[in-house]
């Protein structure tokens, strides 16, 4: 089931049915007192010139409407510069039960700054009606630092870093059934905050060989974190590790085009394979790419003629 639809989303949202679809990348024009344009004679592009009302008339009636069209469980994902995130924060706030803001630090320091601080972070606003949206892990680079000075235990499987299995004591656990104890080459175990995890999970990985014990007999125990089964570190709220178009090997055929990686991220830890993506600003066309690419199904829509026969060329290439 893939659309796309040329016209003002204000009008086409409405054409949706309630709880019709999993996640909404929200990519609206920014406020940002200019034009883009892709090149002078190309009539790709847009205005982006606005007072307060008319961005709000703008962009409202899109929040009012992404509201109704998602599940209990999806979520908006409402893309921004830093410098005019106030607006979409308040309005955010006022239709959805959920916000936690993402900082994508889109590019490097600019050295071409003088009067100002160099703008290189947009905020990306994760909003949900419910409190718990669906959700799957995605994970970022491990930090070189990290990375270099955190495998120093071997084993027969490899380098291994250390985690966590115990609670610390501003997590102290109340659940009777993760103080238990455990007993190992005649010593025995029993943290006085608690373990993480269930006493059966325990005993598989103290069986599988993926438990640490210390030398030390009374030291806490830690799980075997291998180097070369790690997909990286669980990704944060601050994605520093994609870069913008500019900066990439990536053509940039829409004038505020975004990274595929970028919304490939987005619709991943989001959404399911079959699951429905819905673009209402859609410009390029990168999330119809893709949430093709991750067998989704998606929705575009943009009120530009060329934007939309854009998006069309963009999405009939194979993945």
């Amino acid at each position: 089931m893939d659309i796309i639809k040329c016209g003002d989303s204000r009008k086409l949202l409405k054409e949706l049915e309630d709880r019709s679809v999993q996640c909404v990348y929200l990519d609206p024009p920014f406020n940002s007192n200019r034009n883009y344009v892709l090149t002078p004679d190309n009539k790709l592009g847009f205005k982006d010139k606005f007072d307060d009302d008319e961005y709000i008339s703008l962009i409202e009636p899109m929040i009012r409407e992404i509201k109704r069209v998602l599940k209990d469980d999806g979520s908006l994902f409402f893309h921004i510069s830093a410098d005019q995130m106030f607006i979409p924060h308040l309005l955010c706030k006022k239709y959805f039960k959920k916000m936690q803001p993402i900082f994508w630090q889109r590019s490097r320091s600019k050295n071409n700054t003088k009067t100002k601080l160099g703008a290189c972070t947009d905020v990306i606003f994760w909003c949900s009606k419910a409190k718990s949206p669906k959700f799957n892990m995605v994970y970022q680079p491990l930090d070189e630092y990290y990375a270099s000075n955190s495998y120093k235990n071997e084993d027969s499987r490899g380098n291994y870093a250390l985690g966590h299995v115990v609670y610390t004591a501003t997590q102290k656990t109340e659940n009777e059934e993760r103080l238990y104890e455990i007993v190992h080459n005649g010593n025995t175990y029993k943290p006085e905050n608690g373990w993480r995890m269930s006493k059966e999970d325990l005993e598989s990985m103290i069986e599988d060989d993926r438990i640490h014990f210390p030398k030390k007999p009374n030291a806490n125990l830690y799980k075997k974190i291998y180097k070369h089964e790690s997909k990286g570190k669980p990704a944060t709220d601050y994605w520093n590790d994609i870069h913008s178009i500019a900066m990439g090997a990536e053509k940039r055929k829409y004038p505020t085009q975004k990274p595929v990686t970028l919304l490939s991220r987005i619709i991943e830890m989001s959404t399911d394979e079959g699951d429905v993506v819905l673009d209402p600003v859609a410009g390029s066309g990168t999330t119809g790419v893709a949430a093709k690419k991750l067998n989704r199904s998606f929705i575009l829509f943009d009120i530009s003629p060329e934007a939309v026969k854009l998006c069309k060329e963009q999405t009939s290439k194979d993945t």
